[in-house]
């Protein structure tokens, strides 16, 4: 029993781990694509068609519609209370510093849209501007590993900035998500939903608050969101929101810290792998014409907005920011270590996956994205990790040593120093 505590905690933080993140995720899509390529492919389309759940409450969905919009919310959740820190304690509370980042995010998400829409336009497929969101999102845990693993010993202002720009990426994917993806809101609904968050702020502030508290709470508030048509991840951000980012009733640690370690293991280790395996599961070789998905054109303008449309859109605005106003990057970064960031902000995969299935629900453009964004995130991660691997060696062969304070991989998910 004694050593069953050390397990457990060993288990929870080597699952939030940012490299163990990434590669369960990217573990999880692989299983996906080769089991849905394979001669036992009507076996993984009928596990993802799979439905369970209590009909009577308009809940008897399939598992990959539980993947997306249940299992994900524990995803979003971390991202809510990641934000909370980022603008109450961390680098978004000072908007001067955190301006270039923010700016840049921005300048990242318009460009891949505009591509996007360039390269339909011309194509002529217009069914498919439905889909201009895809490509302007960027995946915070896979980024975030990919910098950990190759990018050792470059400054931890690079890691920072990612941060602050993927965050920043993140609460405008959710308001895109918002705005553009709800076809029809069921105002009673919604306001329960709303109501319920309201609640769970005022528990969660409390001294008597637990999670099987806070738990029943969270499950309302995701239930009348689903049913009020606004897209139920959404409930994971207004609840992570709603938690606490400084010390409350003489507490040493605040509770976004405490809870971000509780649900982050659950959502590395258990939420993004499920989404990710039936999300990735694109059938290519098991269509009676494969060569008609690849050149679908809306791969090709996922693939541009992700690899082109992220890097030049975060340099660019970056560049242009810099240069025309007083606003400047961290000490130690410069405009050639954005090259790989602006790489790492190209793999979309967990939130441009989930906005495909909502810009495609018809799945005729369906197969084609889910190979875009795959495609662009390979493209993407490839690129920046060459980079990151040669600037690493240089900045380690020019300190003559691994500098003390380095990206490595094992920091704080939140990052920043929990025990400063």
């Amino acid at each position: 029993m004694y050593d069953a505590l050390p397990r457990r905690a060993r288990l929870r933080r080597w699952l939030s781990r940012e490299t163990t993140g990434g590669a369960l995720l990217l573990g999880a899509a692989a299983l996906a694509l080769i089991w849905a390529n394979s001669p036992l492919a009507a076996s993984y389309a009928a596990l993802s068609e799979f439905t369970i759940g209590p009909e009577a409450l308009h809940l008897n969905l399939s598992l990959s519609t539980w993947a997306a919009d249940g299992l994900l919310a524990l995803f979003f959740f971390v991202v809510g209370v990641e934000l909370k820190h980022e603008f109450v304690a961390g680098s978004l509370r000072r908007p001067r510093e955190a301006a270039v980042p923010v700016l840049a995010a921005v300048g990242g998400m318009l460009l891949p849209a505009i591509l996007f829409t360039v390269v339909i336009l011309v194509s002529g497929d217009t069914d498919a501007l439905r889909g201009w969101a895809i490509p302007t999102a960027t995946d915070i845990a896979f980024a975030l590993a990919v910098l950990a693993i190759f990018g050792r010993g470059l400054p931890p202002g690079l890691r920072t900035f990612l941060l602050t720009l993927a965050v920043v990426d993140d609460l405008l994917a959710i308001l895109i998500i918002a705005i553009f993806y709800t076809a029809t809101i069921h105002i009673v609904a919604l306001v329960v939903a709303l109501a319920t968050a309201a609640v769970f702020a005022v528990v969660v502030r409390q001294r008597w608050a637990r999670w099987w508290v806070l738990l029943p709470l969270g499950l309302v508030v995701w239930g009348f969101l689903h049913a009020s048509g606004v897209h139920a991840t959404i409930a994971g951000v207004l609840l992570g929101f709603a938690v606490p980012a400084r010390p409350v009733h003489g507490e040493s640690v605040a509770r976004t810290d405490t809870y971000d370690d509780l649900v982050r293991p659950f959502s590395s280790g258990i939420a993004l792998p499920v989404f990710a395996f039936f999300a990735a599961g694109v059938s290519v070789v098991g269509t009676s014409d494969p060569l008609a998905v690849v050149a679908q054109p809306v791969v090709l303008a996922i693939v541009v907005g992700l690899v082109v449309g992220k890097a030049a859109g975060v340099l660019g605005t970056t560049a242009l920011v810099t240069r025309v106003t007083p606003l400047r990057l961290p000490g130690g970064v410069g405009m050639r270590d954005l090259l790989p960031i602006g790489l790492l902000c190209g793999i979309g995969f967990t939130v441009s996956l989930l906005i495909t299935g909502l810009s495609f629900a018809d799945g005729v453009h369906t197969d084609g994205a889910r190979l875009g964004v795959l495609l662009g995130t390979l493209l993407s991660a490839a690129g920046a990790a060459v980079l990151l691997s040669r600037s690493a060696r240089r900045a380690r062969a020019e300190a003559g040593a691994p500098a003390a304070h380095t990206i490595d991989g094992e920091g704080p998910a939140l990052g920043y120093d929990r025990d400063e």
